[in-house]
């Protein structure tokens, strides 16, 4: 199985921009369905960002697209999401999923898709 730890969480001000890294242990995320989800107090979780195992295919929420941008470095097992423009309501914990696929190419955005999580690292922007 794998193990997967989030950091560069912080605080920031509106427009501004963060790097959250999701680091695995245990096996490669090529192995899986790789996926960024967060969750506000009084919200349910929401998916922000899916890459497939080949890193071909990416899908972003429409919340967040043409803002974030989900990326894989394969030589440092780590998955990456890109925050730029960040506004208020993008304020939450945001935890790094992976999920097991027999297909490269697909991409998930359910949080029942995911069988690992990390434990999360908190984002929040002031306006």
């Amino acid at each position: 199985q794998v193990q997967l730890v989030e950091s560069g969480g912080g605080l920031v001000q509106a427009g501004g921009s963060l790097r959250l890294s999701c680091a695995a242990s245990g096996r490669t995320t090529s192995d899986y369905v790789m996926a960024w989800f967060r969750h506000a107090p009084g919200r349910e979780r929401e998916f922000v960002a899916s890459i497939s195992r080949s890193g071909e295919n990416t899908y972003h929420a429409d919340s967040v697209k043409g803002r974030f941008t989900i990326s894989r470095d394969i030589a440092k097992n780590t998955v990456y999401l890109q925050m730029n423009e960040l506004q208020p309501e993008d304020t939450a914990v945001y935890y790094c999923g992976a999920g097991d696929a027999y297909g490269i190419h697909v991409v998930w955005s359910h949080p029942t898709r995911m069988d690992y999580w990390g434990k999360g690292t908190l984002v929040t922007v002031s306006s």
